[in-house]
């Protein structure tokens, strides 16, 4: 299962990479019952023109394990830019693309919030991809003192989800 969802994934980020080449903003391909729908974001005549990768993946309701269908939300793709950080903050980023949960269901307790201590084996949030769960671990000791994004929120590869000032 673990190989079968790991080629999915590269197949995945190997269609974001021919999207970002080909200058595509959306991509759209069904097979049977599987869907994978990716968007990216598109550029701003104001800002000055240059294009950032937004391909974001949600889980599709069915019984099929392979078949992402994105649909990506208005707030995932309007996020703010956010300031540039401290030099001494460490930052946690998200290793695949998916749908980033605080909670390890919805009536728990968050894994972390701002200022927790973590070490690098805590689990600070659950990344959804094709309907598994994938536990992200902080990776570096210190204290959680900003979280970039919302539960439920589609975040990319490489997205920052938190900063940690270290020990």
């Amino acid at each position: 299962m673990a190989e079968n969802k790991d080629s999915d994934l590269q197949k995945i980020k190997k269609l974001i990479e021919i999207m970002k080449q080909n200058e595509l903003v959306e991509v759209e391909i069904k097979h049977g019952d599987d869907k994978i729908f990716l968007k990216r974001s598109q550029p701003q005549p104001a800002v000055g023109g240059t294009v950032t990768g937004a391909g974001t993946i949600g889980p599709e309701s069915g019984a099929a394990p392979v078949g992402p269908n994105a649909a990506p939300s208005p707030a995932a793709l309007s996020q703010p830019s956010a300031p540039q950080p401290e030099e001494d903050l460490v930052e946690i980023k998200s290793p695949i693309v998916g749908t980033f949960y605080v909670t390890p269901s919805p009536d728990s307790e968050p894994y972390v919030e701002l200022g927790s201590a973590v070490r690098s084996q805590t689990v600070v949030c659950i990344i959804e991809a094709m309907k598994v769960m994938n536990e992200i671990k902080a990776e570096t000791n210190g204290t959680i003192v900003e979280i970039l994004v919302t539960n439920g929120q589609a975040v990319e590869y490489g997205q920052v989800l938190f900063r940690v000032k270290p020990d």
